[in-house]
């Protein structure tokens, strides 16, 4: 039985320290499926199609094979989660207060599914990154080329056009 995990955001835009934890997350399960969600309290910068085309892009530039991209785009992350055959979840933080958003939604899936979460501390260099900050730099000409794949600048760019 392959070990497969499911590691959700809404990835808007994805940033190079979420290809950290993924690539990490990769070499630790036999596949990684990487959940584009819909998050209704954010106001996205990439509409749900190019998320998803980023992140898919993203993956396949970083030749993380094991990985598959999906949208979520309703109902609870663990429900998506036994559907895609994952037993368990990937979570990267940056400091506490990552984990202490986190920890009630670990537990909850816990009980709810019987599904892990895995923490996985975001690497040094990108500790400080998320992906709102990115947006609010660019959007005010700032350059996010150190934050972000090459790819994902592109379509922002492409975007802001």
């Amino acid at each position: 039985m392959s070990k497969i995990a499911i590691y959700p955001g809404s990835f808007d835009p994805l940033t190079l320290g979420h290809l950290s934890v993924l690539g990490r997350g990769s070499s630790l399960f036999d596949r990684v499926i990487l959940a584009v969600v819909h998050n209704p309290s954010k106001k996205p910068f990439f509409n749900q199609d190019k998320r998803l085309q980023a992140a898919m892009t993203a993956v396949q530039e970083a030749g993380l094979a094991n990985v598959e991209v999906v949208a979520v785009d309703h109902g609870l992350l663990v429900d998506a989660a036994t559907k895609l055959g994952a037993t368990a979840i990937i979570k990267g933080f940056r400091n506490s207060a990552d984990i202490d958003y986190e920890l009630p939604m670990a537990e909850v899936n816990r009980d709810l599914g019987g599904i892990e979460t895995v923490f996985m501390p975001a690497a040094i260099q990108h500790g400080f990154v998320s992906s709102s900050l990115v947006r609010q730099v660019f959007e005010l000409g700032g350059d996010v080329s150190g934050y972000v794949p090459e790819s994902v600048l592109k379509m922002m760019q492409e975007e802001k056009r």
